[in-house]
């Protein structure tokens, strides 16, 4: 279990940059890592978020090299796709340089997928939040890539099986996804389909009562909340995912609200 320090200990030194201070917070959340791993401290509930936010980072943009070079070539828009996800994320140079490392690695033939995601999975353990948000930004990166065509749709139903997403739940996911790059305008012009994306967003069916509605609204505010994310592990550079995620769903709400007049 020892090389696991090490692994995270690069991870963290690649973000933070080359140098002595990369290095010592390498070296330091390494042993880190290890320790706990030898006293098994993580548990079910995950390990430290320092640790959990290197993993998280370093598999996100492998795995996405791996499912991009997964049909044995990268297309353009797939390395686009990429890129836009960096961009979106709003990473910093160092961190750009990080990513696209990472990413080249997921794309070697040595690199082994499932070993890469049950790490994850086993550093996040009962975080299931975080693991959602690793599978969302797969699902949304091969989406733009390839539209999940050829092998991508079955990687990332592999890697959902490997933390826990169910069939369902992964359903939703691409759903939700797949409205949200529908054209905003038209959409604008399409109540009906405004009203079922909200209702998918909250994940309650429109049968649903008022009660029902504001229990789903606020479960899905606390499952979303950025600054709880971010203090479970999810690395700092992927905030606005959150934050763009928790708008959507006020927006959803609020919208809810005006169409049943709810108080």
């Amino acid at each position: 279990m020892q090389w696991k320090g090490k692994v995270i200990g690069g991870v963290l030194g690649a973000i933070v940059g080359a140098g002595p201070i990369g290095a010592a917070i390498g070296v330091l959340l390494g042993h880190q890592f290890d320790k706990q791993t030898e006293q098994d401290d993580a548990g079910p509930t995950g390990g430290d978020p320092q640790l959990v936010s290197a993993v998280f980072f370093r598999s996100t943009f492998a795995v996405m090299g791996y499912v991009a070079k997964a049909d044995g070539r990268v297309s353009d828009s797939e390395i686009q796709a990429a890129r836009g996800v960096m961009q979106h994320l709003r990473l910093t140079a160092d961190q750009v340089q990080a990513a696209i490392r990472f990413f080249t690695e997921g794309k070697q033939p040595e690199f082994e997928l499932e070993r890469a995601v049950r790490e994850l999975r086993n550093v996040c353990g009962r975080r299931h939040d975080l693991l959602r948000y690793f599978i969302e930004i797969q699902m949304s990166a091969a989406l733009q890539g390839s539209n999940l065509h050829g092998p991508a749709r079955v990687i990332i139903q592999r890697a959902a099986q490997w933390v826990g997403i169910s069939v369902l739940e992964l359903a939703h996911l691409e759903a939700i996804l797949r409205l949200q790059s529908t054209d905003r305008p038209e959409a604008a012009q399409r109540p009906a389909k405004r009203l079922a994306e909200a209702y998918q967003v909250l994940e309650i069916e429109a049968t649903a009562t008022d009660a029902e509605v504001i229990k789903a609204y606020r479960r899905q505010m606390s499952r979303n909340h950025p600054d709880k994310l971010v203090a479970n592990g999810l690395p700092q550079s992927m905030m606005e995912i959150a934050k763009e995620k928790t708008q959507r769903i006020r927006e959803a709400y609020e919208l809810i609200r005006e169409r049943r007049a709810m108080k």
